[in-house]
């Protein structure tokens, strides 16, 4: 076994110096690719997203409201954890949280807190507490920084094994081409389907989430028993692509609750 290992440091030096840790739940991670510049593509996309003559950003409205509060308060709250548990520095987020007229179910946070929210799935979520849970997911996967973790799989596929420490010594032109690929800057907006794996850990850490902004976690079992009904005969919503199965992710989140319920405050 050591000696394996010392074969892996060889020939995957970035990878070792690269590694990152998940808050809360712990998971190491390859990061071949800086936060700033996954960022600063992420939020040319979203920047080009509402500025498309065919995105209507609603505004004004009591969903419009609830998007914005409910987002207020899980950013403070992440915010705050993150500061009070040494990550303050890693995360440099800035935030935006916006409404869009869609009919599609789907909502999503891109790297550096840029959050949308299709009013198809409003119907779904139905409360705060409904949305807090699908947007606590959403920035469970930017947290977890499932996007740079994503884009460092392909840097590594596309370098090969042994040369992917060349590959990560040129970030600039690399890690540009991958993520314009990937959320479609210059183009058509192009979002990053997850895991099954990824998708859990975005579950768990979305649970947590909402707990800490005064959301009563036991509600997120709620909001994907009504998810789960919108799959019945037919294919599962965009939202859902390369999910756990609903009965799988409905148990996870039930076996999840006693640790997200650690840090619910009732505001």
């Amino acid at each position: 076994m050591k000696s394996k290992k010392w074969v892996f440091s060889i020939a995957f030096p970035a990878i070792l110096i690269s590694c990152a840790t998940v808050p809360l739940t712990g998971r190491k991670q390859i990061n071949l690719v800086g936060d700033s510049q996954i960022n600063t593509s992420a939020a040319q996309s979203y920047r080009q997203l509402l500025s498309d003559p065919s995105t209507k950003v609603i505004t004004g409205t009591s969903d419009a409201r609830s998007v914005q509060r409910v987002g207020d308060k899980l950013a403070v709250s992440i915010e705050n954890f993150l500061k009070a548990n040494g990550y303050g520095n890693q995360y440099h987020f800035q935030w935006e949280f916006n409404l869009i007229q869609s009919k599609e179910i789907n909502a999503w946070c891109m790297p550096g807190g840029k959050v949308a929210v299709y009013s198809g799935i409003l119907p779904i979520t139905r409360d705060d507490a409904g949305l807090a849970t699908v947007m606590g997911h959403e920035i469970g996967h930017a947290i977890a920084r499932h996007s740079a973790e994503r884009i460092s799989q392909q840097m590594a596929a596309q370098a090969g094994g042994a040369v992917v420490g060349a590959a990560a010594s040129d970030k600039s032109q690399t890690t540009q081409a991958i993520v314009n690929q990937l959320y479609g800057v210059g183009g058509q907006l192009v979002l990053l389907r997850y895991s099954r794996n990824q998708e859990s850990e975005a579950d768990r850490l979305g649970l947590i989430f909402m707990a800490m902004a005064g959301y009563d976690p036991n509600y997120a079992v709620l909001f994907w028993e009504r998810m789960a009904a919108q799959n019945k005969g037919g294919t599962p919503p965009e939202f859902l692509s390369t999910h756990p199965t609903d009965q799988t992710r409905i148990q996870d989140i039930k076996n999840s609750i006693p640790e997200a319920i650690k840090y619910y405050h009732h505001q």
